[in-house]
């Protein structure tokens, strides 16, 4: 029985693919976006949960504003987020010091047990990714990806 795949390549579907980079990203977006999902199954943290963690913790005091700034999210995932990790006891907000319309996002000790659990599998992640490329490669795939998203 011919598989699925063979008869794609043998009606030449994929190699119209296969020069579409976009397709390539995509496909490696998909394959990295799985590989993290595995590895935080446990702790139950979205990518965007642990940079909003790590940003906070980089920046005690960092506003909701600047947060999604940074991240570049909109106000509204960056506030869903933010009450999120609230809810979990992972961050708390205190009114600004320095602008009293605005909200001083503070890591809890909670949170920061959890951001270190988190820095632990993205360490396992980042190894399993970079084990697919040669000595090099990496500081060049960043340097191109960044051309893309900046």
């Amino acid at each position: 029985m011919v598989q699925d795949s063979e008869v794609l390549k043998e009606t030449g579907t994929i190699s119209g693919l296969n020069d579409i980079l976009g397709f390539h990203i995509r496909l490696a977006h998909g394959a990295v976006n799985r590989h993290f999902t595995e590895t935080f199954a446990d702790l139950d943290l979205t990518q965007k949960q642990v940079s909003v963690l790590w940003l906070t913790d980089d920046n005690p005091g960092i506003s909701q504003i600047d947060m999604g700034r940074e991240l570049q999210m909109d106000r509204a995932t960056t506030m869903t987020i933010v009450n999120r990790m609230q809810e979990r006891g992972y961050l708390r907000r205190e009114r600004s010091t320095t602008d009293g319309r605005k909200q001083a996002l503070f890591l809890t000790d909670d949170g920061k047990a959890a951001l270190d659990a988190a820095k632990l599998c993205i360490a396992q992640h980042e190894s399993w990714l970079k084990r697919r490329l040669k000595s090099g490669e990496v500081e060049k795939l960043v340097e191109m990806l960044s051309r893309i998203h900046e």
